[in-house]
């Protein structure tokens, strides 16, 4: 069991000191386990107490991370450093209310860059979905439009819509269009009824939906066209936050809702033989979802 530090900060930039010491003493992006936020705008941070950790650390394991900071505290999902210094972070939709998300988000994709990393991930915690662009100075909350947890791929953006059965696509020429809900075009319609969670990163080029009747693989290599890979029908609140390489899928659990899965809880790493969705289903007929 990894044992986490916490740190806070009263601000974004007393944040950015903090990562440039933690970065000294050797933690990378994927030693950064949580994120958030707390009303006032002071920013806390987890990460490994034994810095040594931090290279064994994969991305689905991270997820399984029980969140350190009890309390009202508004945490990220992920940050990703776009083309042109543009910044995408997904979230605890109540991250807009301190009013310095996009500055400490900002500065978390300086810590990414001094990296040569594109993105970070943030253990699993629950909270209604928000997501958002930032492109200096302007701001943009894509889920006013609808549209949340947003996933880069090669080609672009996928979203999914809240209360929706259709996963979205804006390619990164349209980004500056981003704001604008006719510039996302639909390219994938789930027959397992809404979409209530996205993997959280496209692996190779597969990506898990989570439904409210089931999981969907898609591959989405040749956006904006979108093919079903595989479907596994189940009504039992799993859904797949994402995996790891060599098999093991990253599972939460949660009640399923139109928009969402409500209540989650931290991740399991589910072993599923072979890497495909038919096996993690086997694997779950043998998990309590309760």
């Amino acid at each position: 069991m990894t044992a986490i530090a916490s740190h806070s900060f009263p601000d974004a930039v007393a944040m950015l000191r903090g990562l440039g010491q933690l970065r000294r003493r050797g933690v990378t992006p994927r030693g950064l386990l949580f994120l958030a936020l707390d009303p006032r705008g002071v920013v806390y941070l987890a990460v490994p107490e034994d810095v040594d950790e931090v290279a064994r650390i994969r991305v689905g394991e991270k997820m399984a991370f029980q969140w350190p900071f009890e309390g009202r505290y508004f945490y990220f999902d992920s940050v990703h450093r776009l083309r042109g210094d543009v910044v995408l972070f997904n979230g605890d939709r109540r991250l807009q209310h301190p009013g310095n998300a996009a500055e400490v988000a900002s500065m978390v994709a300086g810590f990414l860059k001094t990296a040569s990393a594109k993105n970070v991930f943030f253990g699993c915690t629950p909270h209604q979905p928000g997501s958002w662009m930032y492109i200096d100075p302007e701001v943009v909350a894509l889920h006013e439009l609808g549209f949340v947890e947003v996933v880069p791929a090669a080609q672009g953006l996928l979203a999914r819509a809240m209360f929706d059965n259709r996963l979205f696509f804006l390619p990164f020429t349209a980004v500056g269009r981003a704001g604008e809900k006719e510039a996302w075009e639909p390219v994938f319609t789930s027959p397992l009824g809404n979409l209530v969670m996205l993997e959280r990163r496209v692996m190779g080029s597969g990506l898990v939906l989570t439904c409210e009747h089931g999981l969907l693989e898609v591959d989405v290599q040749g956006l904006p066209r979108v093919t079903e890979r595989a479907r596994v029908p189940l009504e039992s609140g799993f859904g797949v936050v994402g995996r790891i390489d060599g098999g093991a899928f990253a599972v939460t659990v949660g009640k399923p809702q139109p928009w969402g899965l409500e209540d989650t809880r931290p991740a399991l790493l589910v072993g599923a033989e072979g890497g495909g969705l038919a096996e993690l289903a086997a694997a779950l007929a043998h998990t309590p979802a309760g």
